[in-house]
């Protein structure tokens, strides 16, 4: 069975951090760009960031650029987000996908991924 996990949510003040972790089960992760999205309630679901195969080509939305920071370890099939100085406006449901034949910029921005997690909340209080 091919599945995406992800774990590391929670309830965290503005300013704080949270690392959010997705894993594979069922398929090798090495052979996907991946991403992470998220979806706040009654908004549309947003590219986050992504992170091509090999770590060489890395997209980031405008609102997190110096802030979070993508990174995958190809041989523990995992990808983390790493997310600092957090803000209320980051409040949402994190997912991460995989997807094959996309650019990562096309990934974030067209939503576009072959396999998708059952999501995570991200609650950051004011």
């Amino acid at each position: 069975q091919l599945e995406l996990v992800e774990s590391g949510g929670g309830l965290v003040q503005s300013g704080g951090s949270l690392r959010l972790s997705c894993a594979a089960s069922g398929f090798t992760l090495a052979n996907y760009a991946i991403g992470w999205f998220r979806q706040a309630p009654g908004k549309e679901r947003e590219g986050v960031s992504c992170i091509s195969r090999s770590a060489g080509s890395i997209y980031y939305v405008d609102s997190v650029k110096g802030r979070f920071t993508i990174s995958r370890d190809n041989a523990k099939n995992t990808v983390s987000l790493q997310m600092n100085s957090l803000k209320p406006e980051d409040t949402a449901i994190y997912y991460c996908a995989a997807a094959s034949g996309y650019t990562v910029q096309d990934m974030c921005v067209l939503r576009s991924s072959d396999y998708w997690g059952q999501g995570t909340q991200v609650t950051v209080s004011s």
